[in-house]
């Protein structure tokens, strides 16, 4: 059954019944939530807010519904998604709990009161509507009307009142997409998925710095391409900068997995930098190869992406031998100083498919060239790319998780849509367009190797909140890589353990 959209007020019914083709239910502030559809719940209407940054006019949507009455506290997964869809219309929207109470609350101590605990509106109906509703499926979006400062008792309200319901009116196109989106489907996990041996080493590389090093703990970029896992290690004293000049002199410093130039290194060894290396081993093999090619006075062809930093770092290595070949067609035109002399080195989170003809391509112009001992593209890399290739033969829909600078990540939506199946790249569930999921019955979803597994559970969870789920996986290949700490902070973590 699809969702309903519940109004208690007259007022709010008028507002937003309009904008829904089918319509809005209107509940009443006392009608119990048990005599209401057993289907995915949206609750609106107009609250107060509990803090002077959610102003009158402001969409207020509930991370959870607080019943100040008897306690119980309901967490409203899928709200995340009306987040995201309601700021890319354009609405300044707040995420947070909201509490219901037995009465309107309009002294400023008493709001002050229900603030502290992190609350961001109050209203008196919420959390009685919703009984009957199944587990997880329940959203809550209520727009402004008064503040503390400005008091629902007074000379403002009425102006504040229209434009809350403006507010409320704009934002039904977005609950009607929330309705359209509801529906009982499936949800196909690719396996392997999310983090790889070298990104978890990485992350362990900076905490465990954290823990040994006093002072502050510098990282030059971001550790791996993925900014909740940057911003976790910022909440957790990392501080991240673009280059080692901005690292105080004799600071600690974490160059991240994506591998730097040598010129990085030695400019953190004129600044007495204590360095700790949390280089990816696969792409350390990459530099190796480099320099042994190079020092064969070869010209090195590197397959890869011109811009990303891994390319950056070991290019470097040898700018006076590499050539960067981004794909097929750079390789049908690039030269070499001696086509005896010439070898080839891949970027580690390259499309499988992709990097093999333009690799094809120059060993057919080159017949002198020379190959990496062992294949570059590096297992994680392949082991998704075959996982979602599987799902997505299968789906509806692919969501990938990664950010935008996650070149693996990126890889993964292509295979998918190679398969013929959308895919979308999304850093986290409030990215997921409510609109990809109409009519999408079978979900496929993965993760980058540098997203964080707790986004795709969040993923399925906010899928959940719009009807009856089910989950499964395929398993395409199982991985069981780990990579050592480098000797700098590994004797911290043998004393934890």
């Amino acid at each position: 059954m699809t969702g309903v959209v519940c109004t208690p007020l007259r007022t709010e019914w008028l507002a937003v019944s309009p904008g829904l083709s089918g319509g809005a239910l209107r509940t009443g502030r006392s009608r119990a939530g048990h005599d209401l559809p057993v289907a995915p719940r949206l609750i609106t209407g107009v609250a107060g807010s509990l803090r002077p940054d959610v102003a009158p006019g402001d969409l207020v949507v509930a991370s959870e519904v607080r019943h100040a009455v008897d306690g119980t506290v309901t967490p409203c997964p899928a709200s995340a998604l009306l987040v995201g869809a309601l700021r890319r219309a354009g609405h300044t929207v707040h995420h947070g709990p909201v509490v219901t109470t037995e009465r309107v609350v309009d002294d400023p101590l008493e709001r002050a009161a229900l603030a502290a605990d992190g609350a961001l509106a109050v209203d008196t109906e919420s959390a009685l509507l919703l009984p009957g509703v199944p587990e997880g499926q329940a959203v809550v979006v209520r727009a402004i009307v008064d503040t503390p400062e400005q008091r629902l008792f007074s000379l403002g309200t009425a102006p504040r009142g229209i434009k809350a319901l403006l507010s409320l009116r704009k934002a039904a196109p977005v609950l009607e997409d929330w309705v359209r989106a509801t529906a009982d489907r499936e949800v196909v996990l690719a396996s392997p998925r999310s983090f790889c041996a070298g990104v978890e080493r990485a992350i362990d590389i900076v905490a465990a710095s954290l823990d040994k090093f006093e002072g502050p703990v510098y990282v030059r970029r971001q550790i791996v391409h993925n900014r909740h896992v940057v911003a976790e290690l910022e909440a957790k004293g990392a501080i991240f900068v673009e280059e080692v000049e901005e690292v105080p002199e004799g600071s600690v410093v974490v160059l991240a997995a994506h591998g730097v130039t040598p010129t990085v290194r030695q400019d953190a060894a004129a600044r007495h930098l204590r360095v700790v290396d949390a280089t990816c081993p696969l792409v350390t093999k990459v530099h190796n190869e480099v320099r042994r090619f190079a020092g064969l006075d070869h010209t090195v062809f590197l397959i890869g992406h011109a811009d990303h930093e891994e390319v950056v770092g070991t290019y470097g290595e040898a700018p006076g031998n590499v050539v960067i070949v981004e794909g097929p067609d750079e390789a049908m035109t690039v030269e070499a100083t001696d086509p005896a002399k010439v070898s080839y080195v891949m970027q580690t989170t390259l499309a499988v498919d992709e990097a093999e003809k333009t690799a094809t391509i120059l060993r057919e112009r080159f017949p002198a060239l020379s190959a990496p001992r062992k294949d570059d593209i590096c297992y994680a890399t392949t082991n998704r790319q075959q996982a979602v290739r599987a799902v997505a033969r299968d789906s509806d829909l692919v969501i990938v998780l990664g950010s935008r600078n996650s070149s693996n990540s990126q890889r993964l939506v292509e295979v998918a849509r190679g398969e013929g199946t959308p895919a979308y790249l999304v850093d986290d569930l409030s990215e997921v367009d409510l609109g990809w999921l109409y009519g999408a019955g079978r979900i496929g979803l993965t993760a980058g190797a540098s997203a964080p597994p707790h986004l795709v559970d969040e993923v399925v969870a906010g899928l959940a909140g719009l009807g009856r789920l089910d989950v499964h996986q395929t398993e395409v290949v199982s991985e069981s890589v780990r990579f050592t700490l480098p000797r700098e902070v590994i004797s911290e973590v043998i004393r934890e353990k």
